[in-house]
């Protein structure tokens, strides 16, 4: 199984979408905009992929979202790292 996970800067869960592992991000991608109710979240502006969902452009700009992709999948998982630390941090610090 395979998932696709959309969250926040924050590291916030917004949408995800599971599926069989044979099907390419491209289109677990596409599933997973399709679902995606942008009402509840206003202040979304740009989605940050990486190279393998290149081909999502039409579904972005059709939900009114600008494409970014990420070259370097390292950052990326730098990035995801930190965002789940600041959360784990916060959640330590208000449970104390």
């Amino acid at each position: 199984m395979q998932r696709q996970i959309v969250t926040d800067t924050g590291g916030r869960l917004l949408r995800v979408h599971v599926h069989p592992a044979n099907v390419h991000d491209r289109w677990g991608g596409k599933a997973l905009l399709e679902g995606l109710e942008l009402r509840h979240w206003p202040r979304v502006r740009k989605v940050y992929v990486n190279f393998g969902y290149r081909g999502l452009r039409r579904e972005a700009e059709g939900l009114g979202l600008e494409l970014e992709y990420e070259y370097h999948p390292e950052v990326t998982e730098a990035w995801m790292y930190l965002g789940m630390i600041r959360l784990l941090v916060k959640r330590l610090a208000s449970a104390a």
